[in-house]
């Protein structure tokens, strides 16, 4: 008796969760390679960088020309204390989850036009109309919480994502990271600053008492100073803007995408002649001025703005006694379990006559 052979042999992949849909690319993230730390390199060799030149000048300028060894002391320990905290953040950012969403934490291929918003897209004003804030995400097959966002660059959603940090060994800057991230930019900030500051005293004695130093040491404090000054403008600046999200409770990915607002609105109110807009509206459906109301209604509807304190509470507050000393050592991670978090009471009120605004000039168009 002859065993027949089939043409067609079906191979089904087998799943971790039955009732999910067949993907060819299931459980598959994105792999990173080499070149997706160099990045991370840089960042650690500009934060290396000043330090040969930082002992030349302490040592030249403070120990032979000054004979101080106690501002040698001061500035050697403020200097390095500032790195090590810089380093002690960047190693909590990079070793520290951001924030799974789901127990599984599974993630899938990045070719899925169904997933959520990544933040080229935010810039971009795309989005996924048939997800709302903390329903389903497509693209991971699992349930979103609110503020939840998945990162195509990851495969996955991240609590409260931020935005996604080349510089940060490629990874997400989410819940459980972004008080370490802001750790991070500050330590950078005052590093950067104190050596502008005391590279730029050793500079003005060298050029008033040009015959008391040697030919070079100079050189390196104008090294010193113009690196400094740089990093002083670029870091502070985005610090100064970070400074600002957590004031008003906002992630970077909120503050850029005003469109986001669609999603968290109320059913709109009926039209007499019969409703143009999805319900909730879709973007490509809205007019000239409708963008420009959603546009100009995004800065004032600030819907986790609780005020201020308890803004900076939220994400920097601890609950143990000396809490405060582990914030100052790395930053740590924010409190919550990043999936719910208090509104803002005039939010609702506010979103409801943005609906109406909406159906209005719908009428009138």
């Amino acid at each position: 008796m002859h065993r027949t052979t089939p043409l067609v042999t079906l191979e089904l992949p087998l799943r971790s969760n039955p009732l999910s849909p067949v993907s060819d690319d299931e459980d598959e993230r994105p792999v990173k390679r080499f070149y997706h730390y160099i990045p991370l390199c840089l960042a650690v060799s500009f934060i290396l960088s000043p330090h040969p030149s930082v002992l030349i000048v302490l040592v030249n300028h403070h120990l032979k020309t000054l004979n101080s060894p106690l501002r040698f002391i001061i500035h050697l320990s403020c200097i390095y204390l500032l790195t090590f905290l810089a380093f002690s953040s960047l190693i909590v950012c990079i070793a520290r989850d951001p924030g799974p969403a789901t127990l599984e934490d599974q993630g899938s291929g990045q070719n899925d036009e169904d997933a959520d918003i990544s933040l080229t897209e935010a810039l971009m004003g795309g989005q996924d109309q048939s997800l709302g804030p903390g329903r389903w995400c497509r693209k991971c097959q699992s349930s979103r919480p609110e503020r939840a966002h998945h990162c195509s660059q990851c495969g996955r959603c991240v609590l409260k994502m931020d935005h996604h940090c080349a510089w940060m060994a490629n990874k997400c800057i989410g819940h459980r990271t972004h008080p370490a991230f802001m750790h991070f930019l500050t330590s950078i900030t005052l590093l950067s600053a104190y050596v502008t500051c005391m590279s730029g005293s050793a500079l003005w004695y060298a050029f008033t008492n040009p015959f008391e130093m040697d030919d070079r040491t100079p050189l390196h404090m104008l090294f010193l100073f113009a690196e400094g000054f740089v990093f002083s403008f670029v870091i502070g600046s985005f610090l100064v803007y970070h400074i600002y999200l957590i004031s008003t409770n906002q992630t970077t990915l909120e503050n850029l995408s005003p469109f986001l607002l669609l999603r968290y609105l109320p059913p709109l109110p009926p039209s007499d002649d019969g409703q143009k807009l999805s319900n909730p509206p879709h973007e490509d459906e809205l007019s000239f001025r409708q963008r420009s109301l959603i546009k100009a209604a995004h800065g004032y509807i600030r819907l986790y703005d609780i005020g201020w304190r308890k803004n900076w509470a939220q994400g920097f507050g601890w609950s143990r006694k000396w809490g405060w000393l582990y914030r100052l050592a790395c930053g740590g991670g924010s409190r919550g379990d990043g999936r719910s978090f208090p509104r803002n009471p005039r939010a609702d009120e506010m979103l409801v006559r943005l609906a109406t605004e909406l159906v209005k000039i719908d009428k009138n168009t």
